[in-house]
């Protein structure tokens, strides 16, 4: 089966770690691109369309967006843009000190939530200095140490970036909200075999109804809506972008046929997976 939309892959950056202009950056490709790292982008100037996966967001100045490794992104009609791209890899997050690992799950263990953020005036001033003296770096004569420095700009404009996404949210009960971003993390890497709110409760030694309350403040969604959420982004990104058959799908994503799958996809989206894929690609399963 042959897909009807091209998705080109992401090339390889030195040391998983790269950042760049949007002057020397193709933002109007004709096809869409799947990404090998994590990217943060800073719109200083700009107008146009980002589609992220299935989600199209407007792109202005003084915002960031957020996309994790493994997403596939197009760029429509952008007009006047101006601002950087960061691209980084999980190997070279590591060289940030583990201080900062907290700020790379609130920002990218749940990105569908996280996709856009807009910087009020202080903020964008603020996150603009840092790229700014991130990409003077990068550019700067090669020397020992320098890879370190890298990481320690990125772990601060991190920091910075997971106090804007908090902001935005209200203030949670500590201990509570700790527990929430140890699930974020927990789905994040098990959603394919962990389906159910009672896998995750377990392993962090609470209740499946305590989960789901914490979850509920924390995001406006129970657990179980994440935890569906995350399997159904990551089928359409499968049906949309791989080649591969519903069927195989359905066993990749641990259903235990592909009818328990095709219910479970048109109960959260109203429609079967073999009509989603007709609809975004013009093909059939």
């Amino acid at each position: 089966m042959k897909l009807s939309k091209e998705i080109l892959e992401e090339s390889e950056v030195a040391n998983s770690f790269l950042i760049e202009t949007f002057d020397g950056v193709m933002l109007s490709q004709p096809a869409s691109c799947r990404l090998r790292y994590h990217q943060i982008l800073l719109f200083e100037l700009g107008e146009g369309h980002l589609t992220i996966d299935n989600i199209t967001f407007e792109i202005s100045g003084n915002c960031i967006f957020l996309m994790s490794k493994g997403q596939v992104y197009t760029f429509n009609s952008i007009r006047d843009p101006g601002g950087y791209k960061i691209s980084f890899g999980d190997c070279f997050w590591e060289k940030a000190p583990r201080s900062a690992s907290n700020c790379k799950a609130v920002l990218f263990n749940n990105t569908t939530a996280n996709h856009k953020l807009q910087l009020s005036p202080a903020e964008f001033s603020e996150l603009s200095f840092l790229f700014r003296a991130l990409y003077t770096e990068y550019g700067a004569k090669s020397y020992i140490n320098q890879q370190d420095a890298l990481a320690a700009y990125l772990k601060i404009i991190m920091i910075k970036l997971a106090n804007v996404k908090l902001t935005e949210e209200a203030t949670f009960d500590s201990q509570d909200y700790l527990l929430y971003r140890k699930f974020m993390e927990l789905l994040s890497s098990r959603y394919r075999s962990h389906h159910s709110v009672s896998q995750y409760a377990t392993t962090l030694n609470i209740t499946a109804r305590r989960l789901s309350e914490l979850c509920k403040r924390c995001s406006g969604l129970g657990a179980k809506e994440l935890i569906n959420g995350q399997i159904i982004a990551e089928a359409k990104r499968q049906l949309q972008f791989s080649a591969a058959t519903i069927k195989q799908i359905a066993y990749e994503l641990h259903f235990n046929s592909p009818e328990q799958f095709s219910h479970f996809f048109k109960k959260n989206t109203k429609q079967s997976p073999a009509t989603f894929r007709m609809q975004v690609v013009g093909i059939g399963s």
